[in-house]
C-alpha cells in the first residue's frame, strides 16, 4: 500500500539538511560555481524523486511538482535558520562562505522561518486537497502572493545591499523561484472560483447598501487608508525626505529602515509603488458592487504582506541585526504595533471578503442564482 502523497514529499524534504550537512562536511565545497551546479543537480535529483512518487498516478496538476520542490527548499530554509541561530551547526557554513552569504542575515533568518514552517504546512495541506480532488485555489493564491512578496525583497535587497558587491554564482539560483510562482499565480487566477449560491434577490438587497450602512467594510476602509499613509510616509523616510518628521521617525522609532543590507529600503518602496496602488482599488472595492476580483486580489495581497511584514518585524529586533538599527526599547510598542497592523489588515479584509461574498458577486437576473446564471 502506497503512502499518501503529501507523506511521500514529507519524507523528501527530510532529505535537506541530511544533503547540506553532507555537502559541507564530506565534500567541503570551497569554490562559488561547483555550488551553484550541485545545487542544481540535488534540485534535479528531487524533482526525479518527486516524478517516481506519481508515476502510478494519471493526470497529475502540474502545480504539484512546483509545490512538491518548493517543499524540499523549505526544509534547507528551515535548516539555514535554526543554524544561524544557534541550535545547530555543520550544516550551512560551506553555503554562506561560496554560495549566498546574504543569507546570514536576520532578514534572511525571518524569511527561512516563514519558509519551513509557514510555506512548508501550506504545500502539505494543499497536495492533500489537490490529491484528494478538493480545490486548493485560495490557498494556493495565498502562497503564490506570499512567495512573490518574499522574491521582489529579497533578489533586488541582494543587489542593491552592501551584499551586492559580493554576489556569487549561486544566487542565480533565485531567478526560477522568482519566475515559477508569477506562473503558478497566472494559473490559479484563471482557475474557476468556487462561489456560493446566492438568489439574484439577495444579491441584489445586499449591494443596495451604502458603505456607510455596511459598518465593517466602512472600518476596513478607513484601516486600509490608515495603511496606505503609512506606506507613503515609510517610502517617503527611506527616500531620505528632508521632513522633520522622517528624520526623527528614522532615528528615534525605526532605524532598522536604513540598515545597509537593503532589505528594509527595497521593502517600503514595495510598499509605496505596488502596496499603495492595491490597497486604493481595495477601497474602490469596497465601497462598489460587484468587483469580484476582489475574492482573489485580497487573500493573494494578505499573503504577500504577511511575509513580507513578517520579515521586516522580525529582522527589525532581531540579534543579527546590529543594535544601532534595532527597534528602541522605549519605541518597541508603537513600532511593532503599526507593524502588525500592516500585516493584519489585508488579512481581515481577505477573510471579510471570502466569508461574505455576496456584495462582490456579479448581478444575476432575478429569479436566478449565480450558480445558474454561470450555466447559462
Amino acid at each position: 500500500m502506497r503512502p499518501p502523497v503529501e507523506v511521500s514529499v514529507f519524507l523528501i524534504s527530510l532529505l535537506a539538511p541530511g544533503v547540506l550537512y553532507t555537502l559541507n562536511n564530506v565534500l567541503a565545497l570551497q569554490e562559488p560555481l561547483p555550488i551553484l551546479g550541485v545545487g542544481l543537480v540535488v534540485l534535479g535529483s528531487v524533482l526525479l524523486l518527486v516524478l517516481l512518487t506519481v508515476r502510478h498516478k494519471t493526470n497529475v496538476d502540474p502545480l504539484f511538482y512546483v509545490f512538491a520542490e518548493f517543499s524540499f527548499t523549505c526544509m534547507v530554509g528551515l535548516t539555514n535558520a535554526l543554524e544561524q541561530d544557534g541550535f545547530i551547526s555543520g550544516f550551512m557554513g560551506f553555503y554562506l562562505r561560496m554560495g549566498e552569504p546574504h543569507l546570514s542575515t536576520a532578514y534572511a533568518v525571518m524569511m527561512s522561518y516563514w519558509e519551513g514552517v509557514f510555506h512548508f504546512v501550506l504545500f502539505l495541506f494543499i497536495i492533500h486537497r489537490m490529491f484528494k480532488g478538493k480545490s486548493y485555489r485560495s490557498l494556493g493564491l495565498l502562497w503564490a502572493g506570499s512567495s512573490i512578496g518574499h522574491q521582489i525583497v529579497l533578489i533586488p535587497g541582494v543587489v542593491v545591499g552592501k551584499y551586492g558587491s559580493n554576489i556569487r554564482p549561486a544566487f542565480w539560483r533565485n531567478v526560477p523561484f522568482f519566475v515559477v510562482p508569477f506562473w503558478a499565480a497566472s494559473v490559479l487566477f484563471r482557475r474557476h472560483r468556487e462561489m456560493p449560491v446566492v438568489t439574484a434577490d439577495k444579491v441584489a438587497e445586499e449591494q443596495k447598501k451604502s458603505l456607510l450602512t455596511r459598518p465593517v467594510d466602512l472600518l476596513l476602509s478607513l484601516l486600509l487608508m490608515g495603511a496606505m499613509l503609512f506606506s507613503v510616509f515609510r517610502g517617503f523616510v527611506v527616500l531620505d525626505c528632508p521632513l522633520d518628521t522622517c528624520f526623527t521617525y528614522i532615528y528615534q522609532y525605526e532605524p532598522y529602515l536604513k540598515d545597509p543590507v537593503g532589505f528594509p529600503r527595497v521593502t517600503m518602496l514595495v510598499y509605496l509603488f505596488y502596496a499603495l496602488p492595491l490597497l486604493t482599488v481595495f477601497i474602490y472595492g469596497l465601497k462598489t458592487p460587484g468587483c469580484s476580483w476582489m475574492l482573489d486580489w485580497t487573500i493573494f495581497f494578505a499573503g504577500a504582506m504577511a511575509q513580507t511584514q513578517w520579515c521586516h518585524i522580525g529582522a527589525s529586533l532581531h540579534s543579527r541585526t546590529p543594535f544601532t538599527y534595532r527597534v528602541p526599547a522605549d519605541k518597541w510598542w508603537p513600532v511593532i504595533t503599526l507593524n502588525v497592523l500592516l500585516a493584519a489588515v489585508p488579512a481581515l479584509l481577505a477573510l471579510r471578503c471570502h466569508s461574505s461574498p455576496t456584495f462582490f458577486m456579479k448581478p444575476v437576473p432575478k429569479g436566478q442564482t449565480n450558480t445558474e446564471k454561470k450555466k447559462n
